[in-house]
């Protein structure tokens, strides 16, 4: 496993600066047997960051696990998983092949848990809810197979719930869509707003990332894109503008990537050549926490803030479809 170390003499930071002690989070910090730690998502809860990463067991299965930090950066791990796949009831015949990637979403006093789940008839997302991470409900699946990474936003827009979606298919390939809903439970008046684009970084497929952060000027939309090589493929993190009364509405996107994989902990791994954000978690002095998973092995952490973000959007844009 990757051994901490400041890697950011000589390097120029760029609109995310990577934490000195990265990665913040692998295998060897879980007190129970798990190949990676990955994908988490992140939120900012009575003063401690709460952590619920993905991790890999030894069967190829995914879980989720819980880790506490005061700082941000530093974590400690919960001594038992946070989430694992149903073993009966309705859920357990669409999570028997495991559960990823979780989005944190804060909304209405609580917070809105978005997960795919894996099994034989594809991934679907399936939505939770938990207001003190000690206990979760399940809520209800919010889509049939195949739907992927999906996040709400932290509060109703025109009395109805929002998300960003990004359906798993090459059919109008990999965009990201938006859709409403008036309970968490049933979804619609669905379309597409934000695509790929031809030989950019993103040309592949794109899907949304951290949940949607509130500000002046627009619902700023961490999102992750990716891009073919010879090699195979990169994945790197973009981030457009939403406007603030209708998401659909896409101000700005920025025409180029704001992190990728450079250090050692991203380049080589599980997946190699991978920085995918599933968290960002905004302070009140317009800093931004962000998170990513490395390889799909280890967890990261670095900082930007909210206006070098508006900036990157505005003044670099690009067409959203």
């Amino acid at each position: 496993m990757f051994t901490r170390k400041d890697t950011t003499q000589k390097r120029e930071e760029g609109i995310v600066k990577r934490y000195a002690r990265n990665p913040i989070l692998t295998r060897d910090d879980i007190p129970y047997p798990v190949a990676t730690v990955h994908n988490a998502g992140v939120v900012k809860h009575k003063g401690q960051y709460i952590m619920l990463f993905r991790s890999h067991l030894d069967n190829g299965r995914s879980i989720i696990g819980r880790a506490d930090s005061s700082d941000g950066f530093k974590f400690k791990a919960h001594a038992q998983p946070f989430l694992s796949p149903a073993l009966d009831g309705p859920f357990a015949e669409y999570e028997q092949y495991g559960v990823e990637d979780l989005r944190i979403c804060p909304c209405e006093n609580s917070y809105l848990l978005c997960y795919s789940a894996y099994s034989s008839h594809g991934v679907r997302i399936a939505l939770a809810r938990t207001d003190d991470f000690e206990t979760v409900e399940r809520i209800a699946f919010i889509s049939q197979a195949d739907m992927r990474n999906v996040v709400i936003f932290p509060e109703k827009i025109d009395g109805r719930f929002v998300r960003l979606d990004r359906p798993h298919s090459e059919i109008s390939p990999w965009s990201i869509w938006i859709s409403y809903s008036p309970d968490l439970i049933h979804w619609g008046d669905s379309r597409r707003i934000l695509q790929s684009q031809t030989y950019h970084w993103d040309e592949m497929k794109i899907g949304p990332g951290a949940a949607p952060i509130k500000t002046p000027k627009g619902w700023l939309n961490i999102y992750h894109g990716v891009f073919q090589t010879m090699a195979g493929a990169v994945y790197r993190l973009g981030v457009a503008l939403h406007d603030l009364n209708d998401p659909a509405k896409v101000l700005a996107v920025g025409d180029r990537w704001i992190l990728q994989p450079e250090d050692p902990w991203e380049v080589t791994g599980y997946v190699p050549n991978v920085v995918f954000s599933c968290a960002a978690v905004p302070e009140d002095d317009g800093e931004i926490k962000l998170y990513w998973g490395g390889a799909d092995t280890v967890m990261c952490a670095g900082t930007t803030s909210v206006n070098q973000l508006l900036e990157h959007c505005m003044n670099s844009p690009r067409p959203a479809l």
